[in-house]
């Protein structure tokens, strides 16, 4: 069934039903009718355009690469991953849902070039490796193309219509930020006819969630749309003693006029995890292999006395004004705060029988980050050629505020064997202070020439007046006014749904913050210059859709040394990175969809008074993922899939004293879609690690985390 078939038979509410329906959802959820009306504004309109009853149907358009869908690419404005000639990464909503994702290491599981470093529950939550290279988590992550602060967050995946990944140097695109990639999150948008589903969930070990997501139009001639999100989950997860997480999302919009829209968009969630999992560390470990894998559950890890507690709000607001069928501009202002506490342990591992130190760290953090931007996209000609031409001013300002009376302690010893008996209860009103602040200003051009028929290129730069302060422990500061951050591309398209590219960027990147526990701990390190080069192609067909790349990145090398058992963080010469990646998916039939992805990495020190030669720390230098789904014709509505994903050996520190093996996990997924009483019902179910293996994965340099252990998730989706 294809896209277009799929919306024409969208159910329409009569626009009567509205308060019945709101009525019904607020007695099942056991919300008041407030409380439902504030949780249904960000599913997507395509989201919402593929009700439950096609899901099964709309699951080859769900879980391909997703090549005609737009993405956001920052100061080249909205394109399709096919006429993008940079590696990218779409994750639909529909896929999310159907595959059960809880963390973000989950979201891009079929990406090869993707290594999930994090844990859901703890403060690692936004930790991911895109080819090798860590994603910041101060300027690594977007919501609708606006900047948070991601450290400690876990998003409701729930109000997401997609996730969008532009893999290596953003510098052009969205100015300083670590060349891993851009993670944009788009949340649900208003709908064009009414919509309203409830979804009951279900998470091992004990973990229970509700749903609630409203859409639609309203006001003379449909002028004002809405769209709201609300969650609330709360239980026991494998990996923690408790979870309590409040989510509620927005978006609204008003075509002013037939030419003017304003949008406006918020998040808010607060989020409660306590005896989370702690951080494995190997800033003291005497021996050279790691000790046996240890499972994933909580059972010897943690006690009530830990906690992880954060706070995300964002609000956005923006006009566009389509001047004519060629120009727009627009122009848009967000805000955003993270208030973060945390009460968990370090475990330094001393030897293979798993004796640690138990290192306790008390303390608390809040970021935020205003930004404000305006750009102008258009079309024009010169001659032969045709151009389409963006060009915008931002400014973006980034506050953060750590405590100067938190607690950072050795509490006690023990084995990863056995339970952990040694507490420590937070007793302490934290004293924040302003640590450092990030100043950016920035103009921006490209231009993609469309040469031919066949041929175009893109030309694009950004110009940065930059400024970083540190305040805490000791006054730091860097500026540098004029930064040039450029992109090249060339693109060919053999045939309409086909492009064959070449392309260039540069990127700077702030210099990091050293974390607490470093000899330089809070010191502000020196900005890093990177480049990208890249040659690709990317092919979208009827039955089939791939694409393939071969990059090289140069960046400087940053990683930590260890004396004594206490670390140093250090920049010196340069990192290398270097590969490539396959992904394609095969339809045969209307039955069985195949999907797989590949990528091979050459990483490696260069060019410093140390390490020269050796593998980059978190690189794998082999990653296979692979994903069949059959629907089964004798049960209509009935789709079976299986995926599995091996993670090929990774160096643990850049002295390559240390490895962690590679390892494979299957999971297996299942979807039903029927009516009842006349409503769309979705039933899914997902079991992930189904083999419960147990290995050490790589978290960042010098750590390590447990995998995964075997976990089921359970949905039930009632759409009106």
């Amino acid at each position: 069934m294809n896209r277009q078939v799929i919306r024409a038979a969208r159910l329409r509410a009569p626009m009567p039903r509205h308060l019945a329906v709101l009525a019904q959802l607020a007695v099942v959820v056991g919300f008041p009718a407030t409380a439902a009306l504030a949780q249904q504004a960000a599913a997507p309109a395509d989201a919402q355009s593929l009700p439950a009853v096609t899901v099964s149907a709309s699951a080859v358009d769900d879980s391909g690469l997703q090549l005609e869908k737009k993405a956001s690419t920052g100061a080249l404005g909205s394109r399709t991953q096919l006429d993008t000639p940079y590696s990218t990464t779409i994750v639909t909503g529909e896929d999310l849902a159907e595959r059960q994702v809880a963390k973000l290491g989950d979201v891009f599981a079929m990406d090869a070039s993707v290594s999930d470093n994090g844990n859901g529950y703890n403060s690692w939550s936004s930790y991911l490796s895109v080819r090798g290279l860590q994603i910041d988590w101060q300027n690594g992550f977007k919501i609708n193309g606006l900047p948070f602060v991601a450290y400690g967050i876990t998003l409701p995946y729930e109000h997401m219509e997609q996730v969008e990944l532009l893999k290596g140097l953003p510098g052009f695109m969205y100015g300083f930020a670590t060349p891993g990639g851009i993670v944009n999150y788009v949340t649900k948008k208003p709908t064009d006819t009414f919509s309203a589903s409830f979804e009951l969930g279900y998470r091992a070990a004990n973990v229970w969630s509700e749903h609630v997501d409203l859409g639609g139009r309203a006001g003379p001639n449909n002028m004002f749309g809405y769209r709201l999100n609300v969650t609330h989950e709360e239980g026991t997860p494998y990996n923690a003693r408790n979870i309590k997480r409040d989510s509620a999302s927005l978006g609204l919009d008003a075509r002013l006029t037939r030419d003017l829209t304003w949008t406006f968009d918020s998040i808010y969630q607060d989020r409660r995890a306590t005896g989370q999992m702690p951080s494995f560390s190997l800033w003291s470990y005497g021996d050279t292999a790691l000790p046996a894998a240890v499972s994933g559950r909580i059972r010897n890890f943690a006690g009530a006395d830990q906690h992880l507690n954060t706070n995300l709000q964002l609000y956005s607001t923006g006009l566009r004004y389509q001047i004519n069928p060629d120009w727009a501009v627009s122009t848009n202002y967000s805000f955003t705060k993270v208030n973060r506490s945390r009460n968990e342990s370090t475990y330094n591992l001393l030897n293979q029988a798993g004796d640690y130190s138990d290192q306790r760290y008390d303390t608390a953090q809040n970021q935020q980050v205003g930004q404000w931007q305006a750009m102008l996209e258009g079309k024009f000609r010169t001659g032969p050629f045709g151009h389409q031409l963006v060009a915008g001013l931002s400014w973006q300002k980034q506050i953060d505020r750590y405590d100067n009376n938190g607690f950072g302690a050795v509490i006690g010893a023990g084995n990863i064997f056995e339970p952990n008996t040694n507490t420590y209860f937070s007793s302490t009103a934290f004293n924040k202070v302003r640590n450092s602040d990030i100043t950016q200003k920035s103009v921006f051009a490209s231009d993609t020439v469309q040469l031919s028929e066949r041929w175009s290129v893109l030309a694009g730069l950004r110009v940065t007046n930059f400024e970083q302060n540190g305040y805490v422990p000791v006054s730091s500061s860097y500026s540098k006014n004029g930064v040039v951050t450029p992109t090249l591309a060339l693109m060919f398209k053999p045939v309409p749904t086909a492009t064959v590219y070449a392309s260039y960027v540069e990127a700077l990147e702030p210099g990091s913050i050293v974390p607490d526990g470093y000899t330089n701990a809070r010191q502000l390190l020196s900005p890093i210059r990177s480049k990208q080069y890249e040659v690709g192609v990317k092919a979208d067909q009827a039955a089939w859709s791939a694409t393939a790349a071969a990059f090289r990145i140069e960046r400087g090398a940053e990683y930590d040394s260890i004396n004594g058992g206490v670390p140093t963080r250090q920049q010196d010469g340069t990192s290398i990175y270097q590969g490539l990646e396959l992904a394609g998916v095969y339809r045969l039939g209307p039955q069985w969809e195949f999907g797989a992805s590949a990528m091979y990495l050459d990483s490696y020190y260069d060019k410093g008074l140390a390490n020269n030669g050796k593998r980059v720390a978190g690189a794998p230098d082999l990653v296979l993922a692979g994903r069949i789904s059959y629907r089964v014709p004798f049960v209509p509505g009935l789709r079976l899939g299986v995926d599995g994903k091996y993670t090929g050996n990774t160096k643990l520190n850049a002295g390559n004293t240390l490895e962690a093996g590679g390892y494979t996990v299957f999971n297996l997924g299942a979807s039903y879609n029927t009516r009842v009483a006349g409503k769309d019902l979705t039933l899914r179910a997902a079991l992930n690690n189904v083999t419960n293996k147990r290995y050490w994965g790589f978290q960042y340099e010098n750590y390590i985390q447990p995998a995964d252990p075997r976990s089921v998730s359970l949905t039930a989706k009632i759409a009106y």
